[in-house]
């Protein structure tokens, strides 16, 4: 296999690359998937000892596979996940080969494949292929501003994919810097360990967990929220938009909004903008942050109405849910610009700034002027080479479990037409 020419190579071994990989075997193309660690390997190291996935288990299956989980309506663990995705891989035999971590990928000179230089296990690997897939994801490297240097070495600085519990850290209150849904449930999290919590928050959306009978997820796919085309958005900023604020704490989660965070002790500060060392600075805006998540909710929840009633169909009305009532008195956030890190005895940071993908193996002319693969819905310019897996990559749901398999087919699809063999899919 090293030394033949195969139809596909596809590099990474989550649900994208495991997804797209059912669909090469199943269409008898020669493939490898290769990958760095183990199979899901961020689920196995980036997740903390509470984490939950935020869609109901019905919506995490994958290529081929029917219900399998005891409880539809649940939410699976980080850990689960992981030994879903390797029993995944096991009952559909996919061709993965662990601990291989690809080094580069470069076109070959003179012909239409690829050349990809790999290490399996210390030793060096090379493969060569027709066309290749890169699904290694977009959470390979932590995002924190540069300003962390400013911080005593006395203060403990982790990123959310470092933390695991309340216990682990040391004694003292813990300021968490970033509201999206990494944040809001780390903070959650330490305050249901008794620690005291401070939240540097942003615009980020937020939606109740359950509305008039049904849990969010399921009205987003009914309602087609989850199904907007990348080409049909015309306000950039969307594409920015974080995944909105929830929880899925409970046997069926329940709504976490900053200002249920705030009746539960923490104390919701504004958007950090620097640091001496000594104090955080901060801008004054946490009373926005929270009225721009009350706001995105109630938008949700009206256009869930208007689908109802579009619909004719029988939901039963709304159950009251005080975490998912908006702050029109503005208050449960202080107007604080400052934070002294030694006179509120903050010992910890836990950096909720978000995670970004390596892709500098791609020794190719695929990148846009951030850095970022340049495709067109998942397909780059380098012809025979394709992206899986990121957000927005198609559509809105691109980036989650429940949206893999219909970008998985399209991929598919346009390989099996580059390769000549697309009367398969007709």
């Amino acid at each position: 296999m090293n030394a033949s020419i195969l139809d596909v190579i596809v590099v990474g071994a989550g649900h994208a690359g495991l997804s797209i990989s059912y669909h090469l075997k199943d269409h008898h193309l020669s493939h490898l998937v290769l990958e760095k660690n183990r199979i899901g390997e961020t689920w196995h190291n980036q997740r903390w000892d509470s984490f939950k996935l935020n869609t109901p288990n019905k919506w995490n299956l994958l290529p081929g596979q029917e219900n399998m989980f005891s409880d539809p309506d649940g939410f699976c663990s980080a850990s689960d996940f992981a030994a879903f995705l390797e029993e995944y891989s096991v009952k559909f035999q996919l061709p993965v080969i662990e601990n291989c971590e690809v080094l580069s990928v470069e076109c070959v000179p003179g012909s239409n494949e690829f050349s990809i230089h790999a290490t399996e296990n210390g030793n060096a690997k090379n493969y060569r292929c027709k066309q290749i897939v890169i699904a290694s994801g977009g959470q390979n490297i932590k995002s924190i501003p540069s300003f962390f240097r400013n911080i005593s070495p006395e203060i403990i600085q982790l990123h959310t994919s470092e933390y695991r519990n309340a216990s682990a850290l040391p004694d003292g209150a813990i300021l968490v810097i970033g509201s999206a849904q990494s944040g809001v449930q780390i903070a959650e999290d330490l305050i249901a360990g008794d620690r005291k919590v401070f939240i540097s928050t942003s615009q980020v959306p937020r939606v109740p967990r359950r509305y008039r009978g049904k849990d969010i997820v399921d009205w987003l796919v009914l309602t087609g929220f989850y199904d907007l085309q990348a080409t049909e958005v015309t306000d950039p900023r969307i594409f920015k938009m974080k995944q909105p604020q929830i929880s899925t704490f409970g046997q069926q989660g329940h709504t976490l909004s900053l200002q249920a965070l705030s009746r539960n002790g923490a104390v919701i500060l504004g958007r950090t903008e620097h640091t001496d060392g000594v104090d955080i600075y901060l801008q004054p805006n946490a009373t926005t942050n929270i009225r721009f998540a009350d706001e995105f909710s109630e938008k949700i929840k009206r256009m869930i109405d208007d689908y109802i009633q579009k619909s004719q169909l029988f939901a039963p009305p709304p159950d009251d849910d005080p975490d998912d009532d908006p702050d029109e008195a503005s208050s449960f956030a202080p107007s604080i610009t400052s934070l002294s890190l030694k006179e509120n005895n903050i010992t910890t940071i836990i950096w909720a700034t978000g995670v970004t993908g390596d892709f500098s193996y791609l020794k190719l002319p695929v990148f846009n002027g951030n850095g970022m693969p340049s495709h067109n819905n998942g397909i780059s310019e380098t012809e025979g080479l394709y992206f899986l897996g990121l957000p927005w990559l198609r559509k809105r749901k691109s980036g989650i479990i429940l949206g893999i398999e219909e970008d998985a087919i399209f991929i598919t699809k346009q390989i099996l037409e580059h390769s000549g063999n697309h009367k398969q899919y007709l």
